[in-house]
């Protein structure tokens, strides 16, 4: 999947502008924005998909039990509610310094 990260983000900045080949800052900004809530996004699911399979699966096999579902949906949840105060404050805290400078 990093091969194809590489290869798209990188043919993202030669297109685009169609000025003379002058780059703009603010297409590639948002360009940068994009590939950073991508990865983030892709951080996410790794590590719900870490943490609850470790935790939820005792066996691995063909088909999950009702248990082995019902525990999957109540850790994706948690997890995401913990993800999603994290982001918040640190959110938040950046804000914050920004306004401090």
């Amino acid at each position: 999947m990093e091969g194809g990260f590489d290869s798209d983000f990188g043919s993202d900045f030669g297109s685009g502008g169609g000025g003379g080949g002058k780059l703009d800052p603010g297409l590639i900004m948002e360009q940068v924005k994009v590939q950073i809530a991508v990865a983030n996004a892709q951080e996410l699911l790794q590590g719900m998909m870490d943490k609850c399979f470790q935790k939820c699966i005792g066996k691995p096999g063909g088909a999950l039990d009702n248990s082995e579902q019902k525990c999957i949906a109540m850790c994706m949840d948690r997890y995401m509610d913990a993800w999603n105060t994290f982001s918040r404050a640190y959110n938040s805290r950046l804000q914050r310094e920004r306004a401090n400078m």
